[in-house]
This record gives structure tokens, sequence and C-alpha cells, in this order.
């Protein structure tokens, strides 16, 4: 089975959305996946909705690779969520017929937070895209099991969770819960390699997972283990940031490495 593979961002946050295309076009995958909003505030981020002429160089370049948006980056669900902020981050996306929303659950509060990713489910579907929830150790959201009742509770068709390895390793997770999870949530997942246990401090986990993460095979996530439970046809999104070896040898030549890690990980076992 011929998987489908996506570039995230962070392979090479420094690259604007057009240059996220080429990268992709150049290492072989057939989609990018682009931030148009900051994770934390004032962190490097690309909002095509307030650049016309940056949009207008995005579509020009898939228009000439062919490679796709897979997914668009980030909706933080906080407290004082309103969706209509998000709006031009959605007709952009719309724009570039990307596919996804990668969101993260912020608010403590799992019943305004699950009222919130209502909202953002419904407001998506009119730009046809999917609201995927990210768990991840250190928000709202930490773990598995409380991404399923988020998006069991909301019930929306296009609501889903995004599987992470490395969160999935880090989080009070298990493979079961994972493979428990129901096919039509599962849009696609995130791989990459990381040290098992990692580090114990929010800031640590926060700095390994933005900066520093290793090569499928090069640390302890249980990558064949975890993707055995998720489906064959899966597409996966790469997302290795190194902000230590990926400057040093290129972008493209660190790219190249990750998509072959990845390969050697999950063609394995096909």
């Amino acid at each position: 089975m011929t998987r489908t593979y996506s570039l995230a961002q962070l392979m090479a946050l420094p690259y604007s959305p057009p240059e996220m295309i080429q990268l992709a076009a150049d290492t072989g995958c057939a989609a990018a996946g682009v931030r148009l909003l900051p994770a934390s505030p004032g962190g490097v981020h690309y909002p095509l909705m307030d650049n016309p002429a940056m949009l207008a160089e995005t579509l020009a370049r898939m228009q000439d690779t062919g490679v796709q948006i897979l997914d668009l980056e980030v909706i933080r669900l906080a407290a004082d969520f309103q969706v209509e902020r998000f709006l031009p981050f959605m007709e952009a996306g719309a724009k570039l017929r990307a596919k996804h929303i990668l969101v993260a659950g912020d608010d403590t509060d799992l019943e305004r937070l699950t009222a919130s990713f209502v909202r953002l489910c419904e407001a998506a579907r009119d730009f046809g895209l999917s609201a995927d929830l990210e768990f991840m150790p250190w928000t709202a959201v930490s773990n598995v099991d409380i991404a399923r009742r988020v998006v069991a509770s909301a019930a929306q068709s296009n609501g889903g969770v995004l599987v992470d390895a490395l969160h999935f390793a880090r989080s009070a997770s298990t493979l079961e819960e994972v493979a428990a999870l129901p096919r039509p949530w599962l849009r696609y997942a995130q791989i990459c390699d990381g040290a098992v246990p990692g580090p114990t401090t929010v800031e640590g986990m926060i700095h390994d997972a933005r900066c520093e993460r290793l090569l499928p095979g090069e640390g302890g996530v249980a990558l064949r283990a975890l993707f055995d439970r998720l489906p064959a046809d899966l597409p996966i999104s790469i997302e290795v940031p190194s902000e230590s070896r990926a400057p040093a040898m290129g972008y493209k030549a660190w790219a190249l490495q990750a998509i072959q890690a990845t390969r050697q990980i999950l063609e394995a076992q096909a």
C-alpha cells in the first residue's frame, strides 16, 4: 500500500508556505503542513490570510508541483475562544484546498472546551476542513482518553483525534486506547521519535516537542507498535524538528533523512 507522506511545518520552521511546498516536492512528498497561527505568543508563523501575495505564491507553487496542503496549524481552544476570530484562517485554508486543522486544547473546563470544539467543527465544515484535536501532555487535553471524550461528546462529523507519536509516548495513554479510536475520527498521524522517558518538566517537554525531536528509530518510542494500531492508509505527517541538526546540514538533507527513517519504520511492517 502506498502511503501519503507530508512534511510538517516544524521540519523547516523558517520556510514560508511556498518554500514548504517546494521542499515537499523536492523530497518526494505529496503534501506539506503550514503554520498560519503561532503555537505560542510571538512564535514563527505565516499568516497567509493577511498576506495575499504570499497566498498567491503558495497557490502557484502548489499548481506547479502538484503538492497539496495536508494541515493548517494551529487553533488553540482557550477559555476565551471565539470562533469568529478564526474565520479568515479557515477562508485561507479553503483557498489552499487544505484538509485538516490541527487543534490544541488549552481550556481546563472540559465542558466549555467541548462546546468550543463543537463551534469550531461547525464553522470548519463550511470550509471543507476537519478539526483534529491533538493531545499533548502539557495541555488540558493531555492524553488519548481526554481527546476521545471531547470528540465523542462533540459528536461532529468532521471532528477527530490527531495522534502524535512523541505525545503518545509521553502521556498517560495506551496502545489499546489508540486501537479503540473510531476509524472516522482518524484522518492523519504524526511521526517522530524521542527519548523515553522524556523530560519531567513542562518546559523540557515543550522544548523537545518544538525544537529537538529524534528521527524515527533513534529514540525509545514504540513506533511499530503504535502505527500497527492505526489504519494502514492513514496519511503521515513527518514532524521531526531539530534546531541543532537541521540548519547545520540543510533542511532538505534533514527532510530526506526523516523521510528515509519514516519509510524504514512504516514500510517494513506493511
